[in-house]
């Protein structure tokens, strides 16, 4: 919003000064000079108030988040820590079918996670709806079905267990799907790709969690 008032104020003053300079050179063509003189004076009085920008320094900051290597269609996140040792977990931007990014996965390994070896982290739009449950299957098949754990003003999570087996179906597999109902649309199901290539490389790199 001051961004926009900024530039139309500013064109404002442009226009003004523009307009002025021409009366005065159809009323007298004699005051040209003093006109120009003029609004080199103005331009000089606006110009050290326009904020010509700083370089952006691309130093990445402690609890920034940031992408450290490339998996095929997977990306290593990592979080910058004080201490150097960033935890890192494997992570994908789904989109829907018109290319906006509806949803992250981010997948994570656990030790002493009893049967669950590895964990996913889905985060989804707010206007989802929640008792419809979260599914994801990988090429084609049934399944399974989870459940929301909360909501947060970033969208909805679902935690996720997974087992050996289902750790196996995701490297042998080559695509999945996660669904998702809207809730202002309980009729519909939202059925969003998510790409298995570079996932078994990518995730024999991911951090494990001590559970």
């Amino acid at each position: 919003m001051i961004r926009t008032i900024t530039v139309v104020s500013f064109a404002a003053i442009v226009a003004l000064t523009s307009a002025g300079y021409a009366q005065e050179t159809a009323t007298d063509e004699n005051a040209s000079d003093t006109a120009s003189d003029s609004a080199t004076t103005e331009g000089t009085m606006i110009e050290p108030k326009l904020d010509m920008g700083q370089p952006v320094s691309q130093e990445t900051k402690v609890g920034d988040r940031y992408s450290k290597e490339t998996f095929g269609d997977w990306e290593l996140a990592c979080f910058k820590t004080n201490d150097g040792n960033d935890p890192c977990s494997l992570v994908q931007i789904l989109t829907d079918s018109t290319g906006n990014p509806t949803a992250e996965v981010s997948f994570f390994r656990i030790d002493n996670g009893g049967l669950a070896v590895a964990g996913i982290t889905v985060v989804v739009p707010l206007e989802t709806s929640l008792p419809a449950q979260l599914k994801m299957a990988v090429d084609g098949g049934l399944g399974k079905s989870y459940s929301y754990s909360f909501c947060n003003p970033v969208g909805c999570i679902a935690q996720i267990g997974l087992t050996q087996e289902d750790v196996d179906a995701f490297k042998k597999g080559n695509s999945a799907t996660v669904s998702l109902v809207p809730a202002q649309a309980p009729d519909q199901v939202i059925t969003l790709d998510m790409s298995l290539a570079g996932f078994t490389a990518g995730f024999g790199v991911v951090d494990i969690v001590q559970n």
